[in-house]
């Protein structure tokens, strides 16, 4: 399985996807270094809550340096909601997936633990991008983010990005039922842990749900955002979490 290097030509760790999109397609997730954020948010943390406004302005204004043109924020809120984007936008929808068939305009969702999944279409100019927490992929985000690109699913391919891994995230009734009731194909996700308890497997769950909805090349979902805190934020790991950033745009043709 192919998974991601490091944005070292940037002089950053930041995760660069290896996977089967066209060349003009630009993509990368940002770490937690790199950064001015201090105390539970250090180093480049780019989301406002809890931190200093004028520290995270700085790490996303470094982060915007490698961007060609402003990004467009979501307002997240565990949905299944996706926004198309046409050109650079200063406004903050709500939703919790982009997709656009503009050149240059990059799109982008903040994560800690839920996991950043990058679509992108062989054949087609449309990418999008999903903020894939337990609770949008069970309400159907991934699916959505699919539709919204309007290409034939057989067309795309998807990469999953860091988020907190099988190993790691425990699990009540609330998760297992939320899946297992409306398929029980998916009950393979869940390793059972103790009584009313499991560990899910949300990488898994996110394949599924892509496979579903017709996108079988999907590659990444191989780091855990709990399990490593020298390079990725995780609220589920500390309580008090910086974000990091999932971009994706499409270059022009040359």
């Amino acid at each position: 399985m192919r998974g991601a290097h490091d944005a070292t030509s940037t002089g950053t760790d930041w995760l660069v996807p290896q996977w089967r999109a066209p060349a003009r397609v630009r993509a990368f997730v940002t770490t937690r270094n790199g950064g001015v954020s201090r105390g539970a948010y250090a180093s480049l943390n780019l989301g406002y809550a809890g931190d200093d406004r004028a520290a995270v302005d700085q790490n996303r204004h470094r982060v915007q340096q490698h961007l060609p043109a402003a990004a467009t924020w979501l307002r997240q809120v565990h949905g299944a909601n996706v926004v198309e984007v046409g050109a650079p936008n200063a406004s903050t929808p709500t939703a919790d997936a982009a997709v656009t068939r503009a050149p240059r305009v990059p799109l982008v969702v903040m994560i800690a633990d839920c996991l950043p999944v990058f679509l992108a279409a062989r054949s087609q100019d449309v990418v999008g991008v999903a903020h894939a927490g337990w609770r949008g992929v069970a309400a159907g985000v991934l699916e959505n983010t699919v539709a919204a690109m309007g290409c034939p699913p057989h067309d795309i391919v998807a990469w999953i990005g860091p988020g907190i891994g099988p190993q790691a995230f425990e699990v009540g009734r609330d998760v297992y039922d939320a899946f297992v009731q409306h398929d029980a194909g998916t009950a393979n996700a869940f390793a059972p842990l103790r009584e009313g308890k499991w560990l899910a497997d949300l990488p898994r769950l996110a394949r599924q749900r892509l496979a579903r909805a017709g996108v079988h090349d999907v590659e990444g979902g191989t780091w855990c955002t709990l399990h490593d805190p020298a390079r990725f934020f995780s609220y589920r790991r500390d309580g008090a979490s910086g974000r990091m950033g999932a971009f994706i745009w499409i270059e022009p043709p040359q």
